[in-house]
């Protein structure tokens, strides 16, 4: 099921399951896919009260990453994450994460990230977001999940499905990956989506997965671009195991977007209009 704008739905809605098979245009003839569509809402957040997230569903990851052992959050990403309104807010109706340039706690730039860990985590379903996407050189948003390290295991033991990553200097590309054992940054399993006639940081797109057993359906709107399966990956499939959490955050410079330039236009916004999830 689609969704537009902040279309409302019952939590108390039947689930209808279908599983259909079907070919990707974009992908070699001999690759089926399972399709699986999912209509029973069990979370979601349309961010429509109050100025701040909702701390039933959100918390904040602040810093540089220094004190979690990973300085630059292990992709030396330039900003400092903070609660601040000025990095996080919720304003008619939306979620806006914003970066900005200043000197702060020693980073030149700072901006927002914020997760469900230890309050909504799951396994299994269609996780979507509706997101409008900002713009410049060095400019890294994010809609992910990351498994619950209950257990002890590190990254990227635990795994991390990223549903929606993109470069700034791209705005008509993103791209959907899984991290694991034997496959993890540089080496994570990825593929790219391009728009035609449209770009992300004009209009709202919805990014999804549809994850189940030995797969993960990626989206962009209507639009099933790729699945991953264990055949796929180069190690270990850890993703019918833990549980994962949402994050959602907007990282300047790292190895994947590459730094800001003179010509990066400060601040930058990433408008997030509603995150589900259907069982």
């Amino acid at each position: 099921m689609r969704l537009k704008n902040k279309q409302k739905i019952s939590t108390k809605s039947k689930c209808f399951l279908i599983v259909i098979v079907v070919m990707l245009y974009n992908c070699s003839s001999s690759e089926i896919q399972t399709v699986t569509t999912l209509n029973q809402l069990v979370w979601s957040d349309d961010f429509d009260n109050g100025s701040v997230p909702n701390p039933t569903f959100w918390g904040y990851e602040n810093g540089d990453g220094t004190s979690q052992g990973i300085p630059g959050w292990g992709n030396n990403e330039l900003q400092y994450y903070t609660d601040r309104l000025e990095n996080v807010k919720v304003e008619g109706g939306m979620l806006e994460i914003t970066a900005i340039k200043e000197a702060y706690m020693g980073a030149n730039y700072t901006s927002g990230r914020i997760l469900t860990k230890g309050l909504f985590q799951n396994k299994y379903g269609r996780y979507e977001a509706r997101i409008k996407l900002p713009l410049g050189q060095g400019i890294w948003p994010a809609f992910w999940l990351l498994g619950d390290n209950g257990s002890g295991a590190g990254w990227p033991q635990i795994g991390e499905i990223d549903i929606m990553e993109y470069r700034g200097q791209e705005p008509t590309v993103v791209h959907g990956s899984v991290h694991g054992p034997g496959y993890s940054a540089g080496e994570a399993i990825t593929k790219s989506y391009r728009l035609t006639n449209d770009r992300f940081d004009s209009n709202f797109h919805v990014f999804g997965i549809e994850w189940g057993p030995k797969y993960i359906n990626f989206y962009v709107d209507d639009v099933l671009y790729n699945q991953i399966t264990p055949a796929n990956v180069t190690g270990n499939w850890v993703f019918d195991s833990n549980e994962f959490y949402i994050i959602l955050n907007m990282a300047v410079g790292g190895s994947f977007a590459g730094n800001p330039t003179s010509e990066t236009v400060f601040p930058q916004k990433m408008y997030v209009d509603y995150v589900r999830v259907f069982q």
